[in-house]
């Protein structure tokens, strides 16, 4: 089964660029149809999907984070990336990487990785 596991920095200065990676495991990234994800759920809120991004290395953004996210990936790892900038205390959330063949359908999800943003 497939795998996926975020990492980052977990605390982030305002102002600064958020670095995750997802690394994926138990499967390729070179499968057709299928999207790879960031979601986030700041806290008491629910779930905002953030980017997605596919093998060709098509991207999807939400538009209300197309201005500050970007997404990429190196299929030779199993990894994809989301760089978020300038960050601010709204950006507190827990990020996930998760895996769907849609848009909006993820039945598969990293464990997520709380992030902070503080000076």
């Amino acid at each position: 089964q497939v795998q996926l596991q975020e990492s980052g920095p977990g605390l982030v200065k305002p102002s600064q660029t958020l670095s995750l990676t997802c690394t994926v495991s138990g499967g390729s990234m070179t499968a057709n149809f299928v999207y790879w994800s960031w979601i986030r759920q700041p806290p008491g809120k629910g779930l905002e999907w953030i980017a997605a991004i596919t093998f060709t290395g098509a991207t999807y953004y939400n538009p209300s984070h197309k201005s500050r996210a970007t997404i990429s990936r190196d299929t030779s790892k199993n990894q994809f990336t989301l760089q978020l900038s300038s960050v601010t205390p709204e950006d507190i959330a827990v990020y996930y990487c998760a895996r769907g063949s849609g848009l909006y359908e993820y039945p598969d999800w990293g464990q997520g990785t709380q992030v902070t943003v503080s000076s």
